[in-house]
């Protein structure tokens, strides 16, 4: 006795082929569904096991088999395929491929459980593989400074000013309206309060990571002026600069802001 199933992903996608090649071999009772593989309950699917589970209940003695047109309606992954190896042993139901390299009929509590072995090994490898892929191609774009994610609403110079601020007693509110954005399709305007309320907490983690481990990199890079009556190192002389050249680009936006209200 066979049990057909027949699944497609997508809406738009027929079924009438799977179906058409379920009834040539005899099914007695065909299931189908369009459901997407990151569904992973599939009502059909379940339906289509118990039915079968129950002629093997009721008749012991009886092949049931379930049936489908080829293996990636199944599963979506090793996991949800030893599942339903598990299943199909578990309740004495064989599985019938009708095409693709495996075509055939098999039981899983004979040899056909090799089979369900060395497909959760092979998509486990395919995983592994793809995931390295993703890893090294990371990897890549971080050494050519491409880190990927959204552009960064607030850069290192603004978070060192917004840090100095806080730590002044600044309220966060305030400190959002002395930063100034300066790239990005938001140039020019002030980073929204959640922003900061973010980019602050970042660079809190940030710090306290390094108290306990000195290898970890601080968000930004403290450099502190320590020597104001001797000369300053080119690395001070830039932040210097930088600050001055903020707080003027800061004044400037404040008169502009007052002269708007």
């Amino acid at each position: 006795m066979r049990i057909g199933y027949a699944r497609t992903s997508m809406v738009s996608q027929e079924l009438a082929s799977q179906i058409e090649a379920l009834e040539a071999e005899g099914c007695t009772k065909i299931f189908r569904e369009k459901i997407s593989t990151r569904v992973k309950h599939r009502p059909e699917m379940a339906a289509a096991l118990k039915l079968a589970s129950e002629f093997k209940e009721a008749a012991p003695d009886q092949v049931v088999i379930l049936t489908v047109h080829e293996m990636k309606r199944l599963a979506r992954n090793a996991a949800e395929l030893m599942q339903l190896s598990a299943d199909l042993e578990g309740a004495g139901i064989l599985l019938e491929l009708l095409t693709g390299p495996l075509t055939g009929v098999y039981d899983p509590n004979g040899m056909g459980s090799m089979l369900f072995a060395v497909l959760a090994v092979a998509a486990q490898l395919d995983r592994n593989y793809i995931r390295e892929k993703t890893l090294e191609g990371q990897q890549t774009a971080a050494r050519k400074g491409n880190h990927g994610g959204r552009p960064k609403v607030i850069d290192n110079d603004m978070l060192t000013f917004a840090v100095a601020l806080k730590d002044k007693g600044t309220p966060v509110p305030e400190i959002a309206r002395k930063l100034v954005i300066k790239t990005g399709k938001n140039a020019g305007e002030h980073p929204s309060v959640a922003s900061v309320y973010r980019a602050l907490a970042d660079a809190e983690e940030a710090a306290a990571l390094a108290a306990v481990d000195d290898g970890l990199p601080l968000r930004p890079q403290p450099a502190r002026i320590l020597r104001p009556e001797g000369p300053l190192t080119p690395e001070e002389i830039d932040l210097h600069e930088r600050l001055v050249a903020q707080r003027a680009q800061l004044s400037a936006a404040d008169l502009q802001e007052e002269a708007h209200w």
